[in-house]
């Protein structure tokens, strides 16, 4: 997992896989079009109760094409796409403004770091003079402890190479923050990529594409391929060792606390207190070496690599970490293979946005606190926190009149619910940028700057009591998350607008969009894994044993539903990797139902009407589904069938309420109809 600032074109999962703040960060595409819901988009000649989801989608989706500068285009793309919008405007004003804004202010700072990434003829001449220092220090290298030393101070530097290393809090304390170290270190998607004979292409490709990044530094032709080859042979060594993606969902495969003695004694040729020394880590009686195969193989290869490898392996990334700040050769390599190989992507974003996405993420959360000034009012968060605390009652009555679960750990399930804390639209107190040291004209500068600045504010947190008011996502961001070892459900600002929440929409669009959010997230907290962490946030067992085998029987049956979906010819989805996100997704809708029906009953004249010759529970449902919207590119389907752990979304469309009895009513669908699960192929969980 790279520190830098994460490249804009960057492989798709390599970076998220190594590791998530908190246990299960839902970073999928929740999201749907603005405006209220028309039904001359719904395909009459589509059986709902056969197709739900082309009933809801087809006509839209065959309307619009996926832009050339995507590699999908849904509804979660299009509101995204007005975020990123009122956030040109406001970056293009900091920059236009810049130089008269208050020195240090963060109008300034995102200004000026905006309009050097914009400065195209700047980044052009520069080509790629500014990663030379760094190429002839890796070209002086001559033993494993200038590899070891040349390691510590690039992460030193905000630029971390070859494992993942950061702070979080403790899974056996979640009040307390100590350090991680996870495996990464390679440039495929996952380990599957380097050995699978069905990504032998994509392992060609991916050589080809190292030899010429190499060469575009002047490295001979013959000489970029030689050294190509050496990269994915270091790779494959790497990839052997390490976790695939179902593996690292489980959180005993992502904690393994040891003092720094038996650290050392894993990796004997690298020392830790050394390398926490140089990074101001405050790591005194140990830390989370997650992954002890991961550094064993890491510690032989420094024993036994020959330096020359070591050498091209972070040459390579060295470069490969720069692209999108240094000239175009640089950036149109990247994007050959990254976006167009991997992904299909046809052509390249603009280069507003890519830069926007370089703000993101270096000055993120300075560019939300613009963002919400500019965009959400107090008065939505009120209307958000009274969506929360109805689905709060309803996911509650949930856990009470379960069947299959013993009194004990209902009543810590209702522990847990009663301390889940949510977050709406954006943090009480924004952080402090004073410190960061932005330039003009300096594009890679900045970004460096931005990524030391940024890692120091992480690692400094090591030692630490945890800050539970901290979000982990900017309120620019068209998403929701929950955080296991907080135990949180955090909506930012972008995603609290039409169609999930609209004062004039009627309750059943509400709840079918906003409040099946809601309870998406609370449902983290009772999925596979976020069940295996109490009210506290700690990683403790607080099932009887009866129970844990009655909730995975029933999450196995999950598991068989999506398994027979299939995405691509003969490429069907994982439901071990989906598992968590279609636990969410079920528990989520049903309590998000139960809610609407309250809100009906309190309102009997609502509960029969018709809008558009549609009943309320018919609406529900097909809010939901439009959420789901949209098409993708078979090349970055094929990826995230590898490494998302969120299943499609025309399954996700039809999944949950193909097992809800309410769904068949509510279409007046068959009992042998396809959208309807019955006896014992029908889930029920929450």
């Amino acid at each position: 997992m790279k520190n830098r600032i994460v490249k804009p074109l960057a492989k798709p999962v390599a970076k998220s896989m190594a590791w998530a703040v908190g246990l299960a960060l839902c970073t999928g595409a929740i999201a749907g079009p603005s405006g209220n819901f028309d039904v001359k988009e719904l395909d009459k000649n589509i059986d709902a109760c056969a197709d739900f989801n082309g009933f809801v989608n087809a006509k839209w989706v065959a309307a619009h094409p996926i832009p050339a500068d995507r590699t999908r285009w849904g509804s979660f793309d299009a509101l995204r796409e007005d975020s990123l919008n009122v956030q040109r405007g406001i970056v293009e004003t900091a920059a236009s403004s810049a130089a008269k804004a208050k020195p240090g202010s963060i109008e300034q700072k995102i200004g000026y770091l905006y309009a050097s990434g914009m400065d195209e003829a700047a980044i052009e001449k520069a080509g790629f003079d500014p990663l030379k220092p760094q190429l002839a220090r890796i070209d002086a290298l001559k033993s494993n402890k200038d590899i070891v030393a040349y390691i510590t101070d690039s992460y030193a530097k905000g630029d971390g190479v070859v494992f993942g290393f950061f702070g979080n809090a403790d899974f056996k304390d979640s009040n307390k923050q100590i350090a991680y170290a996870s495996q990464g270190g390679l440039g495929l998607p996952t380990a599957d990529y380097y050995s699978k004979p069905d990504f032998a292409k994509i392992r060609d490709a991916y050589v080809a594409h190292i030899a010429r990044t190499l060469e575009l530094t002047g490295v001979s032709a013959a000489d970029a391929q030689s050294q190509a080859k050496a990269v994915m042979a270091f790779e494959t060594r790497l990839a052997a060792a390490s976790l695939v993606p179902t593996e690292l969902r489980q959180p005993e495969n992502r904690y393994h606390y040891v003092s720094i003695a038996d650290a050392d004694k894993v990796t004997p040729h690298f020392e830790w207190a050394a390398f926490f020394k140089a990074q101001g880590a405050d790591v005194r009686d140990g830390f989370s070496l997650s992954h002890p195969k991961f550094f064993t193989e890491f510690d032989k290869m420094l024993a036994d690599v020959p330096v020359a490898d070591w050498q091209a392996y972070l040459r390579f990334h060295a470069i490969d970490g720069a692209t999108p700040y240094l000239s175009k050769a640089f950036q149109q390599e990247d994007f050959e293979f990254n976006a167009k190989t991997l992904n299909g992507q046809k052509e390249m974003k603009a280069r507003w946005k890519r830069t926007l996405d370089t703000v993101n993420e270096g000055m993120g959360m300075a560019l939300g606190e613009l963002y919400v000034a500019k965009t959400f009012s107090p008065d939505s968060k009120q209307r958000a926190q009274a969506l929360v605390d109805n689905l709060r009652v309803a996911y509650k009555s949930r856990i009470e009149k379960l069947e299959w679960m013993s009194d004990a750990t209902k009543q810590k399930a209702l522990e847990k619910w009663a301390s889940f804390t949510p977050k709406i639209g954006y943090p009480d107190k924004w952080r402090d940028w004073s410190g960061l040291q932005v330039k003009q004209g300096d594009y890679y500068g900045n970004v460096m700057s931005a990524a030391k600045f940024n890692y120091d504010y992480r690692i400094a947190k090591i030692g630490k009591p945890v800050d539970r008011t901290e979000w982990g996502m900017t309120p620019q961001t068209v998403n929701a998350y929950y955080n296991a070892q907080k135990n949180e459900i955090v909506f930012p600002a972008a995603i609290l607008q039409s169609p999930f929440f609209d004062a004039k929409a009627d309750d059943a669009l509400n709840y079918g969009g906003i409040g099946a959010v809601i309870g998406h997230e609370m449902g983290h907290g009772y999925d596979d894994q976020g069940s295996k962490f109490d009210a506290q946030g700690n990683n403790v067992n607080w099932w009887t044993d009866g129970d844990r085998k009655a909730f995975e029987a029933r999450t196995d049956k999950l598991a068989e539903q999506f398994n027979g979906y299939e995405a691509l010819p003969g490429k069907f989805v994982n439901g071990k990797l989906t598992m968590g996100e279609n636990i969410g997704d079920l528990g989520g809708l049903n309590a998000a139902y139960d809610a609407l029906q309250m809100a009906l009953a309190k309102n009997p004249a609502e509960a029969n009407k018709k809008i558009d010759g549609y009943t309320p529970d018919q609406r529900f449902f097909l809010n939901w589904a439009r959420v789901w919207r949209g098409n993708i590119r078979p090349e970055a389907q094929l990826t995230l069938l590898n490494t998302d752990p969120h299943a499609p979304a025309q399954f996700r469309a039809i999944g949950a309420p193909s097992n809800m009895q309410a769904f068949a009513q509510a279409f007046q669908c068959k009992a042998d109809a396809k959208m309807v699960r019955s006896g014992d192929k029908q889930v029920k969980i929450w």
